[in-house]
This record gives C-alpha cells, sequence and structure tokens, in this order.
C-alpha cells in the first residue's frame, strides 16, 4: 500500500510533473487563501477569527462538488506577503480560492497570482458574487422583457463585489451602468477615495456623468444590484427607479432593503444574499475547472457557469 512502492510514482512525477494530476489527489483539492480583512458581515476579524468560515466553505467544496478544500490563514495585509506565500504552498494544490481578502488588496493579489500560477486563482467574493448576479439577472429580464442591451442598471458598493459584478455585466453588453461608493457615484475624473481599479471602471461606466449620491443614481434605472451594507435603500428610492425594476439587494446578514419592501415599492423582481449567494456558483466553476486542467478561469467559463445556473432556477 505505501513502501516501497509510492516511491515509483514519487519518481514518474519528478520526471513528468504534469503526472501529480493523474497520480496525486492535486487535482481535487483548492487552497481557500485568507487574511480575514473582509469577513461577511463581521469585517476585518483577522485569520483565526475567519477559519469557522473557511472550514464552512470546505464543507460546501467536500458536499456539492468532491473537492477537498484545505484552509491557508496568513496573517498579513501585505499583498507582496499575501503573494509569496501562496505561490509558495500552490504545488499541492489545483486551485486557489481567495476568500475574504478586502479591496483592494484583494485586487493585486489576484491579479499577481494569475500571472506567476500555472493553475486557477478565483476570487469568490469577486467572481462567485459576479456569477450569481448575471444569473439571476438573466431570469429577471426574461421575466421583465427586457433585454440586457437596452438595460440601466446602478450598483451600489465598488469593492471587490461590486467592481466584479460591473466588469462581468460590462462584457455581457449591459447598455449603461453606474457604480456608486460611499462618496457617490464613480465618474472620470473623480479624485475623492478613488484606486486604480475604480479609475479603470469610472472610463467604461457612468455613460451620464451622473456625480450624486446613490439616491440620485437610481432614478429611471431598470436595475439596482447592493453589494454595500445594511438598509441604505428606502422604498422611495425603489420607486423613483424605472417601471418594474429589479433589485438585487445582497448585504449580507441584513440587505440593503428587504425584499418585502422592494416588492411594496413596486420591484417585479427583488432578492437578497440568501437567496443570490455566491455558494450558488463556486463549487461547481471550481470543479470543472480542475477536471479540465484549466490554467485559469475566464469570462466566458464565468458566463457558462451563469448561463447554466439560470437554466437550473425556476
Amino acid at each position: 500500500v505505501y513502501t516501497p512502492g509510492v516511491a515509483s510514482v514519487s519518481q514518474l512525477i519528478a520526471d513528468c510533473p504534469e503526472a501529480a494530476w493523474d497520480y496525486t489527489h492535486r487535482g481535487r483539492r483548492v487552497a481557500i487563501v485568507t487574511n480575514g480583512t473582509a469577513v461577511l458581515g463581521l469585517g476585518d476579524i483577522g485569520p483565526l477569527a475567519a477559519l469557522p468560515v473557511m472550514e464552512g466553505k470546505a464543507a460546501i467544496f467536500a458536499e456539492f462538488a468532491g473537492i477537498s478544500a484545505e484552509p491557508v490563514l496568513i496573517d498579513s495585509k501585505d499583498p507582496s506577503q499575501i503573494v509569496e506565500v501562496t505561490a509558495k504552498i500552490a504545488s499541492g494544490f489545483g486551485a486557489i480560492q481567495l476568500e475574504d481578502i478586502a479591496a483592494p488588496v484583494c485586487f493585486e493579489v489576484e491579479e499577481r497570482l494569475d500571472e506567476i500560477l500555472e493553475i486557477p486563482v478565483f476570487h469568490d467574493d469577486q467572481h462567485g458574487t459576479a456569477t450569481v448576479c448575471l444569473a439571476g439577472l438573466i431570469n429577471a429580464l426574461k421575466r421583465t422583457g427586457r433585454r440586457i442591451e437596452d438595460c440601466r442598471g446602478v450598483i451600489l458598493g465598488a469593492g471587490a463585489a461590486g467592481l466584479a459584478v460591473a466588469n462581468l455585466l460590462l462584457e455581457c453588453g449591459i447598455g449603461d451602468l453606474v457604480i456608486c461608493d460611499s462618496v457617490g457615484a464613480i465618474y472620470p475624473g473623480r479624485t475623492e477615495r478613488m484606486n486604480p481599479w475604480k479609475q479603470r471602471i469610472a472610463e467604461r461606466t457612468n455613460a451620464e456623468r451622473i456625480t450624486g449620491s446613490i439616491d440620485e443614481a437610481m432614478k429611471g434605472r431598470d436595475l439596482f444590484i447592493g453589494v454595500s451594507r445594511p438598509n441604505m435603500v428606502t422604498p422611495e428610492m425603489v420607486r423613483s427607479m424605472a417601471p418594474n425594476p429589479i433589485v438585487f439587494a445582497l448585504a449580507n446578514p441584513v440587505s440593503e432593503i428587504s425584499v418585502e419592501e422592494a416588492q411594496q415599492a413596486g420591484a417585479a423582481v427583488a432578492v437578497d444574499g440568501r437567496g443570490m449567494n455566491n455558494a450558488l456558483a463556486y463549487p461547481g466553476i471550481f470543479r470543472g475547472a480542475l477536471q479540465a486542467r484549466a490554467r485559469r478561469i475566464t469570462p466566458a467559463m464565468k458566463r457558462a457557469a451563469a448561463e447554466e445556473l439560470a437554466r437550473c432556477a425556476t
């Protein structure tokens, strides 16, 4: 079972590293990397306090995708240290899931790891959220008789989730999109509380150059996506949107506006972060990427996952 036979497998991998995909568990193992700086509903609580959340993610991987996932806790807020540690342990895993790392550090970490590693790196808070948002939007557009290219949307929250959702919706051809943060609408030339990733998205959004707050940005819009903080949206703000609007209020554990309030204010489709959760997306995305031995998880893969999730939903 173990010795001396195991040596022949090790020698094979030494001669041909690709053989590890066939002769070890690497292709079913994911590292869940966190520094605990953006834990859902709790914020910066550190890596050890984040461990229960990471173990919950690992349980989801095991139950829904047959994947072994190992929490990797990194006690640092320095993106270079997170990248270095992750890169050094990566050879034992088939993919890296970044989890609960605050923006903008998460953007730099993902971009740098994606450049240097030969396995997929996927920040769940960004791309898992974006995938389920697109899945929900596909069905909500059908239900309200809209096309995505005619849809005018607004996103509240310009952190990891908000910018990833925006990028995926732009990839899918949304008609117009405004992104708001705590300062207000993001637009080219804004200087307050900006970073390179907000600058990039500013050049691709807000065609009307809105400069006001979220309540102004929501007026006349077909779609609202909230990935921010509790109770940021009032019924009056929903009523100011286009007729039969779509409201995805995804802040957890308390949403920007409750489903009931949004519906009473005229929303044709309303959902919160319990009904639209990234746990619907990432187990299958990782399983598919591992089975395909993908080098990275692409926008096309996220779109394909969203379309399949939409097909599965009633």
